[in-house]
Parts: structure tokens; sequence; C-alpha cells
């Protein structure tokens, strides 16, 4: 059987990404900033350390190469579990690159020195300044006083040996010669990495990529710097409900890092969910991370943070790779009976469910088939006699959604008395 020849994909169709390894620092990576953006959430809890530490884990197993670990300069409770996280990762020889969260003061970056020295590796300084307009004008900050916040801080972090990644907050409404004139001044003072941020989540794709290649065509060869000495990062969020398709767009206009969530966890309607992200770009051939711990990544942060998992959630949530229509199961189970498991994960769904550590699996209700019902029965241990699926045929037929497992169990017992 030739798999590809079974599926006529629309989505190659004139698509090309042509990215010339000589442009950037490094291969496409991601930044988890679950455990500092993503605890900016409304709903989020706070989790203990010893969570924390289990999500790292994760994190590393995914092939992840960045973390935001936090924000030190919300207090001495902060700074300790970024210690300890640090401790995690050094006593594992993780390869995971930490970070933190700073604004541009000093104070905030003061702790990472002695994290730094103690921990003996480079963990970067994400100092964050607001350079919109509106922010501007609410703020009541000028472009003199954005430049002059910014050379005190990268300049205390570079001369610290602390590395600067300067992050422009709402760079998508901010104008393109004060984005120009911050990042300059920003890389001339020795950041090597910047960050474009959707901080609102207000830009759309075709946004990212107009941004993007203003960031790199303009700033930084005007800057004087070659595009492949300068990290280029892009950080989205979801207001509009573009946060994954604005991280693909990224990866296609150049950036060097994308950032995410787990779920999206994030302030208002969050961050660009990390985990679909992984999965669109596993999917279009772009990344080769091992994802099939991804599943129970997003339910320990589900977990552990407490950011909802809706059960229509894509790929993770419970319905996602659940069926109890008629036909679909019918294709399902065909495949199934043929012993062919990339058949079955793909008939009819667009995510095969085992890349990800998950399964193709068939209920019962109202919308079922007598199909349905044989393959049930049969896989949960009973003889599939006509009578036995009569009768839960036309129990699913009496349902108004489809039948826990329990329920499925219960009716059995009750026909068995």
């Amino acid at each position: 059987m030739d798999e590809q020849g079974l599926i006529y994909d629309w989505n190659t169709v004139d698509y090309e990404i042509i990215r010339d390894s000589r442009d950037h620092p490094h291969e496409l990576w991601f930044d988890d900033e679950t455990l500092r953006d993503g605890l900016q959430s409304p709903s989020a809890r706070n989790p203990e350390i010893e969570q924390k530490l289990e999500l790292i884990d994760y994190m590393e197993a995914l092939g992840i190469q960045k973390v935001d670990l936090g924000l030190p300069g919300a207090g001495p409770f902060h700074v300790g579990h970024i210690d300890a996280m640090l401790s995690h990762m050094g006593k594992n020889d993780y390869e995971l690159r930490p970070g933190c969260a700073v604004r541009t003061v000093v104070s905030d970056i003061e702790p990472l020195v002695d994290l730094q020295a103690k921990h003996e590796r480079q963990i970067q300084a994400s100092a964050f300044l607001g350079t919109s307009p509106i922010r501007q004008y609410a703020e009541g900050w000028t472009m003199e006083k954005i430049l002059s916040t910014a050379e005190k801080a990268v300049t205390f972090a570079v001369d610290n040996d602390i590395p600067v990644m300067f992050v422009t907050e709402d760079t998508t409404r901010s104008k393109p010669d004060e984005i120009k004139a911050v990042y300059t001044r920003a890389l001339e003072l020795g950041a090597d990495r910047i960050c474009v941020c959707d901080t609102c989540g207000h830009v759309t794709p075709n946004g990212v990529r107009k941004l993007l290649s203003f960031i790199q065509d303009e700033v930084i060869i005007d800057s004087g710097f070659k595009r492949r000495d300068i990290e280029v990062n892009w950080h989205g969020h979801q207001d509009r409900g573009l946060g994954v398709a604005n991280n693909l767009a990224a990866y296609e206009a150049g950036a060097d890092v994308i950032h995410g969530t787990a779920l999206g966890v994030g302030e208002r309607a969050g961050n660009a969910p990390l985990d679909q992200t992984l999965v669109n770009l596993s999917l279009m051939g772009v990344i080769s991370n091992d994802l099939t711990m991804l599943n129970q990544y997003t339910r320990k942060a589900h977990e552990y943070v407490e950011v909802a998992l809706p059960r229509n959630y894509p790929v993770f949530g419970e319905d996602a790779f659940e069926t109890g229509t008629g036909v679909h199961a019918s294709a399902v189970i065909k495949a199934m009976k043929k012993g062919d498991n990339w058949l079955a994960d793909r008939v009819y769904s667009g995510v095969p469910a085992a890349d990800y550590g998950l399964e193709q699996i068939i209920r019962i209700g109202h919308m079922s088939g007598r199909s349905n019902i044989i393959w049930w029965l049969q896989n949960n241990g009973y003889e599939a006699s006509d009578d036995l699926v009569s009768h839960m045929f036309e129990v699913a037929k009496s349902q108004r959604r489809l039948m826990d497992d329990d329920e499925v169990h219960a009716a059995i017992s009750e026909f068995q008395e």
C-alpha cells in the first residue's frame, strides 16, 4: 500500500519555505513560557515546586530548547523557585536553556547575577519594555525615556555577563521608526537576541510576516549586524484566536525561536498554545521531536496549573479522537480490522493520534451503528451475540449523548440479569 498516495495534501500545493541555515544562529527552537507568562493567567494556580520540576522534566523530554523560569522581580518566593529549578536542571544535566523575564530595571536583573554565579550557567534575561504609542501615552513615556531605561538595564546585564533578549512589548502596534530605534540601541549595547511581541493578541498572520521582514531586512541589517548573529524570537497571544496561526507565520517569516505555553494558558485569552504549535510543525515536517509524551505534559499542566482543558480541545481534549457516529466509526473499525494502525489513525482524523501518545476510541451513542456496538463489545471481553447487540442498539438510540463505558457495562449487566 502506498500510504502517501491515500492522502492528497492541498497544504503543500505551491507552498515552499526557503530557510537558509546560513542566515540563522540555529535551527528552529521553542521557548516554553508556561511557568512565567502562563502563570499570569487570572485563573492559573502557581504550582508547588515539585510540580514545576516535573513539568521541567517533560519540557526536556519533548526536546524544547528554552524555558522561562519566572519573574525574579516578583519577590524572594519566586527567586527561590527559580533557584530550585536551576538546581534540578543542573543536577540532571539538562540541555534546556534557562531564562527569566525581567523589567528593564537593574533591580530585576541583580538576582540573576547571583543565580548565574551559583549555578555556573548562563541565564537569559528577557528584558521587556513597552514601545507602542498607546502604551507610551498611557504611561506618560517619551522615546527618550524608553531609550534611557533600556540603556541602563542592558548595559548592567552585559557588564555582568548575562545574555540579554531585548523584548519590545506590543511590538505589533508600534511604529516602525520607534521599533528600529529601540532594537538598534539594544543591539549596539550587546543584546544578541530580540523578541517581537504580540502582547495584546492584535496581529494577523500577514502582520506577522510584514513585521518580521522589517525586523530582519531593515532593523538588524541597518544596525550593522548580520542576520545570523541575532536570534529573533516571536511571542504571541490568543486574544483573536490566532496564536497558532501566527506562530506558523512566524516560522515561515524566519523566526529563530517561537514562544508558547501549555494549553495556551496566559493573561486574558491566553498565550499561543505551544502544544498545538508543536503538533502542526511536526505534521508539516518542520520538526522531528518525539512528541509521544506531549499528551502527558498537557494533562500535567492542566492538573498543576489548573488551566482548562475542554473536551473538544484539539488533539489533547477527551473528544479529540473519540467517535460514536456510525459512518465514521465504521471506517475506523474497518481500518483497525485490517491491522493497519496508520490507516485507522488517519481515515477520519487530520492528526494521527499515535504520534502524540494517544489512540482512536470507538464509543456508543444515539448516532451509533451496529458496528460500533459489536466493536465495543468484542474489545471489552463480551460475546457480541445478536440479542445483546440488538438490545444495546436500542439502548444507544435512546440516549441523548455518547455513553460512558460504565454506563455501557451497566446496561449489559441489566440485560444479562
